[in-house]
């Protein structure tokens, strides 16, 4: 089946509108971050939900911050995506209730560790290093390569390393 019947299928079929959100939101699940490509806008836990109306779909995210500089990056991504499989898209942009590291799907912190960046984690003390385990750590700066993000360096290993801001 070439790609454009097959895209003409899921959009013109009867398919009960279940089934077609549940393929939307594996077809989000391919969708990387813009910044950090090891995980999904899904294992982010940005996407907050997908309803159906008819053939289109409603995604609503919720952006790790209000001034996140991936936003608009995010969006164009879930939508070129999307349509590149027959789905037509509306998106929609929610602050309510804010994103929380707590919405990171387990899979997610771990590809983050495998990756080099501490996932959060709810913890007082140091923060251990994702490179040798050591809690021979310091933080290095409350920015990292994104506002998001903290600079933290291991003693032990020498290595610095990314940690996401708990929020």
């Amino acid at each position: 089946m070439s790609d454009a019947t097959e895209n003409a299928s899921v959009s013109e079929a009867l398919v009960p509108p279940e089934a077609l959100s549940q393929h939307v939101w594996s077809l989000l699940e391919q969708v990387p971050d813009p910044e950090i490509p090891v995980i999904s806008v899904v294992d982010l836990g940005i996407v907050r939900s997908v309803r159906m109306e008819g053939a289109t779909a409603h995604v609503t995210l919720t952006p790790t911050y209000s001034g996140c500089p991936a936003t608009r990056a995010i969006e164009q991504s879930v939508r070129e995506h999307l349509e590149r499989h027959g789905i037509s898209t509306c998106l929609q942009t929610t602050f309510t209730p804010p994103w929380t590291t707590d919405w990171i799907t387990p899979q997610a912190r771990e590809r983050l560790r495998d990756y080099g960046i501490t996932p959060p984690e709810p913890r007082s003390g140091p923060i251990p290093c994702p490179f040798c385990s050591s809690s021979e750590t310091r933080l290095q700066s409350e920015f990292g390569s994104t506002p998001c993000k903290a600079l933290h360096f291991c003693k032990a290993c020498l290595q610095p390393f990314e940690q996401f801001k708990c929020v």
